[in-house]
């Protein structure tokens, strides 16, 4: 019964490692579901919710500025921003930096990102969740039914074309 148990357990880990390599669109298989609703103060200290949100295509990017990743994505986000913003879409970036939005702030700033950030706390991580890895990205139809979650760097041609699908 024990070998039984410890199979079963080496199957869930390597399931869960080859879901983290290999993201599954969140409507797959008819298990779509809606954005979960919050609201966070940006760092330039407007308020962000979701639910004002509806009727716009949204993309919810969890990331760091540690992550070599996350600022690599930074200048296609923003980009995608800049080309879709005039036609609804939204991205806000959400820190899961531990230094404060001071450091955030900074850090925005040299990098000149020019979309909404703000800090994410543990409950918005776990409306989302489980966010085990950054980046994390979400993108949300106008509807506000999650369409795709992606774990990992996403290059530009990459986003542009998960960014299309929300129109």
């Amino acid at each position: 019964m024990r070998s039984a148990l410890r199979l079963l357990a080496a199957c869930a880990v390597s399931i869960a490692a080859i879901l983290a390599l290999h993201p599954v669109p969140a409507g797959a298989e008819g298990s779509s579901r809606m954005a979960p609703s919050f609201g966070v103060r940006t760092l330039d200290g407007k308020m962000f919710r979701m639910s004002e949100n509806r009727g716009r295509p949204v993309v919810l990017d969890f990331w760091a500025t540690w992550c070599k990743p996350c600022r690599a994505s930074m200048p296609h986000l923003a980009r995608i921003q800049e080309r879709y913003g005039g036609d609804g879409l939204v991205v806000i970036g959400l820190s899961v930096d531990q230094e404060g939005p001071d450091a955030v702030r900074r850090f925005a700033e040299r990098l000149q990102i020019r979309f909404r950030i703000a800090m994410a706390d543990e409950k918005l991580l776990d409306q989302y969740g489980p966010i085990r890895q950054i980046p994390t990205t979400f993108f949300i139809n106008r509807r506000g039914v999650v369409v795709r979650r992606t774990v990992g760097y996403l290059d530009a041609e990459t986003l542009d074309a998960y960014v299309k699908e929300l129109f």
